[in-house]
């Protein structure tokens, strides 16, 4: 099969995945639309409650890097490394997807869960850490964290964060606040209380979550990225499936290497 033709089949395999589901990221839209789980899939669920939860892993806990600031939004601008960072919600078919497609070339990623997401989908978090991806928390809503007080603030972070410690041991490696790019000064000294030493921005936008199209995904990413950039992405959309082989490719023509965050800024 060509490259041309491999991607056809990934884009329509994608596409009709999310079919009459409409999705958008944190600007403000609506959530991705998570579609139902096939028979014998993952864990059954009660009436009552979310999916009974896997044994719990032994994930990284969050690191202090020296020398950054408290709000990240780009590594080393001298090392040919890349991060891309994936809101993590939607339908987990597709997510699976993206994680399989990054794998196939060699890379490594971020995952910022919502923590209802984990609720619903358990299996997730094991599988984004068993692909040697990094994976954090995208608070409990994922609602406009920025327009709350600080008693509804700390909830939205800590309850993501419990979800995270209890799947897999650990709060996860990074906290990125929802609905926006910056995280206000009362975010970052919640992050900073509830265990995250930093908060993850991000210094490019794939805008993947406008459905515009897979090569205006790639346009916006391959046009604005470079040395030590932190890439904005979403699981949930068939544009970014599709758009993910012609961006790596990219990179990889341009000797930059995908990698996950922990990675873009440890030496």
């Amino acid at each position: 099969m060509t490259e041309i033709n491999r991607r056809s089949a990934l884009r329509a395999a994608a596409g009709a995945a999310v079919a009459g589901a409409f999705a958008a990221g944190c600007s403000g839209h609506a959530a991705p639309a998570t579609a139902p789980s096939p028979a014998g899939a993952g864990p059954a669920r009660s009436p009552s409650g979310p999916a009974k939860s896997p044994a719990p892993l032994h994930a990284p806990a969050p690191l202090a890097f020296a020398g950054q600031p408290v709000q990240i939004a780009n590594g080393p601008r001298n090392r040919p490394r890349v991060a891309l960072t994936f809101h993590g919600q939607g339908d987990p078919a597709i997510a699976k997807s993206v994680l399989a497609e990054a794998e196939r070339a060699g890379a490594r990623v971020t995952v910022l869960a919502v923590g209802t997401w984990l609720d619903q989908h358990p299996e997730m978090a094991r599988r984004i850490l068993h692909g040697g991806h990094d994976l954090g928390n995208h608070t409990l809503h994922h609602t406009s964290i920025s327009a709350m007080g600080e008693q509804e603030a700390y909830a939205e972070i800590t309850g993501c964060a419990d979800r995270l410690r209890r799947l897999t041991g650990s709060i996860g490696t990074w906290f990125r606040p929802s609905r926006t790019q910056y995280a206000t000064p009362l975010v970052q000294r919640l992050a900073a209380r509830a265990g995250y030493p930093h908060v993850l921005s991000y210094d490019t936008d794939s805008l993947d979550y406008t459905s515009p199209g897979s090569a205006a995904v790639v346009r916006n990413v391959t046009g604005a990225v470079r040395a030590g950039s932190v890439v904005s992405m979403h699981f949930g959309y068939a544009d970014t499936v599709a758009a993910l082989p012609a961006i790596l490719d990219a990179f990889h023509r341009r000797g930059l290497h995908a990698v996950t965050t922990t990675e873009l800024l440890t030496s």
